[in-house]
C-alpha cells in the first residue's frame, strides 16, 4: 500500500468521537446536532422530479466531461453571477461529482515531481481537510497558512517567504471559507493572481458556500480575473457544488471551472480516474442551476437563523457574524478557559449539543494552532432546533 497512507490523520469528527467515547448527554434531552455541515434544508422538490422521470437513462454509460447541456448551462450561470464576459462550455467547464471527489482528484493531477524541488501544496489553516489528504497523497508537502483575527481570519498569504513560493504548485483559497465565513476582497485575489505570474503555481478556488451570505454576494475567483482582463483565467480553477446551495449533498453534483489549459489535462485523467456524473443527475443538475428561487428562500432560512443566534447569544458568547457560508466561528469563553475541547464537551455531556472542536480543523505551525480556543456551529438545523439550542446553551452559561 501507499505509504503516504499513514501520513493522513483522522478527519475531525472521528477525533470528536474519540473525545466523547466516554461522555454521554442528559436522557432528558434530544441530541442537536451543529457539528457537520450537512445541510437539512428540504432539497428542491422540482430536481427530484427531474431524477425519478430519468431513472430510465441509468442504461446509458455516461460520458466523462458530461452532457453539452450541462456545461452550458454551468457556463451560463457562471456568467450570470460572477458577471463574466464569456465561458466556454466546450473548454472552460467539467462536470465532477460534488466538489470533494474534484479537489481531491484535481491535485493528484496537478502536482509536478519533474524538477528536483519539493512540491507544495498550499492550504488555509483551518482548513478542510480534503485539501492535506491531497497533498500527503500527491506526495507533495501541505503547507499551512494561518487565518488569524489580525488578518479578518483570511489567510495571510503576505506574509509567506519568497522561497516557498517557488516551490509552489498549488494554492487552496476556500471562498467563503471554512469554518470561518471570511471571504476574499477584490485585492485579496488580486495579490495572489499576481504572485501566480510569477511563481506559476495554480489558485484552486473552492467556492462551494458561495451562494449562502447574508449581505453581498461573495467575489469568485474567475469574477477578480475578467475584472482584471484575464477572460482566459490563467492558471485559475473554481469548484462549486449544489450540496450547500441547493441541499443536496446526496446528489454528488458539482463542477470544476476555469482556464482550459489545466482542465484539458485533468479531463485526461478524469478518463482514467472513471468518475462520469450518471445522466439522471446530469439532467436533475441541469434543473438546479437553471433555478434561483429556491437559493434564495435557502439563503433567507440561514438569514433567519443568523439573526436569531446574534440576538439571542450575542451578548453571552464572542459571536461573530460571518461574511458567508453557514458556520459560526464563536470564540470559547474565559468559563471553559479557552479550551475548545472542554468547551464541545461541556455542551455536549450538560446540554445534548454537538459542536466541533476547532483544533481539529487546523494543523499547528509555529507553535500555534490557529483553531483552538474556537468552536465550529454549522446552523444546518431546522429554526426550532436552533432555538433550543440557544436555550440550552443559555442555561449552560449562565450555571
Amino acid at each position: 500500500m501507499n505509504n503516504n497512507l499513514t501520513a493522513l490523520q483522522p478527519y475531525p469528527f472521528a477525533k470528536m468521537a474519540t473525545l466523547l467515547a466516554n461522555s454521554n448527554r442528559p436522557q432528558a434531552l434530544s441530541e442537536i446536532k451543529l457539528g457537520i455541515g450537512e445541510p437539512k434544508h428540504e432539497p428542491p422538490q422540482f430536481v427530484l422530479d427531474e431524477l425519478h422521470e430519468n431513472l430510465d437513462r441509468l442504461s446509458e454509460y455516461p460520458t466523462i466531461n458530461g452532457l453539452f447541456d450541462l456545461r452550458q448551462t454551468i457556463a451560463h450561470w457562471l456568467e450570470r453571477r460572477f458577471f463574466l464576459h464569456h465561458v466556454s462550455p466546450e473548454s472552460q467547464v467539467l462536470p465532477v461529482l460534488g466538489s470533494r471527489e474534484a479537489i481531491f482528484s484535481f491535485v493528484q493531477a496537478a502536482v509536478d515531481h519533474s524538477d528536483d524541488q519539493s512540491p507544495i501544496v498550499m492550504m488555509p489553516n483551518p482548513f478542510y481537510q480534503i485539501y492535506e489528504g491531497a497533498a500527503i497523497l500527491a506526495n507533495a508537502e501541505p503547507y499551512f497558512v494561518p487565518c488569524l483575527p489580525a488578518n479578518q481570519f483570511k489567510g495571510d498569504y503576505r506574509s509567506v517567504a519568497a522561497d516557498i513560493w517557488e516551490r509552489t504548485q498549488v494554492v487552496f483559497v476556500c471562498s467563503p471559507n471554512n469554518p470561518t465565513g471570511a471571504v476574499m476582497a477584490m485585492d485579496d485575489w488580486e495579490y495572489l493572481i499576481r504572485l501566480s505570474d510569477k511563481h506559476h503555481f495554480i489558485i484552486a478556488s473552492d467556492e462551494c458556500y458561495s451562494e449562502i451570505y447574508l449581505d453581498e454576494p461573495p467575489i469568485g475567483l474567475l469574477q477578480a480575473c475578467a475584472a482584471l482582463g484575464r477572460d482566459d483565467f490563467t492558471n485559475c480553477i473554481v469548484f462549486h457544488s449544489l450540496s450547500k446551495r441547493s441541499n443536496l449533498p446526496g446528489l454528488r453534483s458539482g463542477f470544476v471551472a476555469g482556464d482550459a489549459n489545466l482542465l484539458a489535462p485533468y479531463l485526461n485523467y478524469r478518463t482514467y480516474h472513471g468518475c462520469a456524473m450518471p445522466v439522471p443527475t446530469q439532467l436533475a443538475t441541469i434543473k438546479a442551476w437553471q433555478d434561483e428561487r429556491h437559493v434564495a428562500q435557502n439563503r433567507a432560512l440561514y438569514r433567519e437563523k443568523f439573526a436569531l443566534w446574534q440576538s439571542e447569544l450575542g451578548e453571552w458568547l464572542d459571536l461573530r457574524l460571518p461574511a458567508a457560508g453557514f458556520y459560526l466561528w464563536i470564540k470559547v469563553p474565559a468559563k471553559f478557559n479557552h479550551d475548545d475541547e472542554v468547551f464541545v464537551k461541556a455542551l455536549f455531556e450538560e446540554v445534548g449539543i454537538f459542536a466541533l472542536a476547532g483544533s481539529y480543523l487546523s494543523r499547528d505551525v509555529a507553535g500555534q494552532n490557529a483553531g483552538k480556543g474556537y468552536i465550529r456551529v454549522a446552523l444546518v438545523a431546522s429554526l426550532e432546533e436552533n432555538a433550543e439550542a440557544i436555550r440550552r446553551i443559555k442555561i449552560l452559561l449562565s450555571k
